[in-house]
């Protein structure tokens, strides 16, 4: 089995935890989903599925297609928690919900969100060209078997209109904790909105910040075109990069703050319950350490791996909670036991 691209470390992996490329697209043929009855979804799912299972082997032995309403909660919150799946494509009715995954979990497609077509792409690290070029090809892919709604003068034409033009929303996973901690995130927030540019929660918009972890993405999709946007993208989160090393060498300095990262390590090494905010906050400090040498033995690879292991509902599905919290900490003091 393939190993998923979020075991994985990227591309200025200390700052930039992933890259995604989202591109909405709708059938011409078919009502936007939100007029769509269930007969019309399900042919949608079933256009989309022939489209995947029709084209080349690799294509069609490397990709699943799974329906919702196949699947138990548990195991469909297990992909948003991997954030292959969005959250709010999970809540809800299930009918005439699908979607097709690789291997790899780096491509999914969701088919009746809040568009026909939802076209994930997901690399570690900073790797926005790359990742636009992956999500491209199943554009292309789609557009080639069917047809797309695409107006001359307003570009792909979504179910809500703040996603009129390209349809791409291109972001970035960030980890800012000395940014953060210094209190400068709402200033950088308010001037990234001049620029076109939106700082969101872990989960996306609407959602609270995990363990320091901030989305930066593209707000405007049209007049623009993706390479322009991507390039601006690139510019503003190397800036952001700088800026946050910038603020962890300065704060790496201060002895309160090495003794808050050493006890985060010392609280992972010997916990016996852990819940998953309480592991996402100390992991946090811990990457912080190790990224300025205060803390060694562990690569952020690692640490990413395991992150993904001890969300909820991917540790233990259909388990308590305090199931999870004693689990979580065994994993946890099994995997940092070579960290100091």
């Amino acid at each position: 089995m393939a190993e998923p691209w979020y075991n994985t470390s990227g591309k200025n992996g200390d700052v930039v935890c992933s890259t995604r490329i989202r591109l909405a697209r709708n059938l011409a043929n078919y009502p936007f989903p939100i007029k769509m009855t269930d007969e019309q979804k399900k042919a949608v799912c079933e256009e989309i599925k022939e489209i995947f299972s029709r084209t080349n082997s690799y294509l069609s032995e490397n990709f699943d297609y799974i329906q919702l309403d196949e699947l138990t909660n548990s195991e469909l919150l297990s992909y948003a928690e991997r954030h292959v799946l969005s959250p709010e494509f999970i809540s809800g009715d299930k009918t005439g919900k699908a979607f097709i995954v690789n291997k790899d979990s780096s491509i999914s497609v969701m088919i009746n969100e809040e568009d026909h077509i939802r076209i994930q792409s997901v690399q570690a690290g900073e790797e926005l060209q790359k990742t636009f070029d992956m999500a491209d090809k199943i554009d292309n892919l789609i557009s080639e078997r069917t047809k797309i709604a695409f107006d001359d003068r307003l570009g792909y034409l979504t179910q809500c209109p703040t996603n009129l033009g390209t349809g791409m929303r291109a972001s970035l996973m960030m980890h800012l904790p000395a940014l953060h901690e210094s209190g400068a995130i709402p200033r950088i927030t308010s001037n990234l909105s001049k620029l076109g540019i939106v700082m969101r929660g872990t989960y996306g918009e609407g959602s609270n910040v995990t363990g320091a972890m901030y989305q930066l993405s593209n707000q405007i999709t049209l007049g623009l075109k993706e390479n322009e946007a991507i390039e601006n993208l690139v510019a503003i989160a190397s800036q952001i990069v700088e800026k946050e090393r910038n603020y962890r060498k300065e704060l790496t300095g201060n002895i309160a703050v090495q003794d808050k990262i050493c006890r985060a390590l010392g609280t992972l090494k010997f916990a016996r319950i852990l819940s998953t905010a309480q592991y996402m906050e100390l992991i946090s400090l811990v990457k912080f350490g190790m990224s300025t040498g205060l803390i060694s033995g562990i690569t952020q690879g690692d640490i990413n791996k395991l992150t993904n292991m001890v969300q909820p509902h991917v540790l233990l599905p259909d388990s308590s909670a305090s199931e999870r919290d004693f689990r979580r900490a065994q994993l946890v003091r099994d995997a940092l036991k070579s960290a100091e």
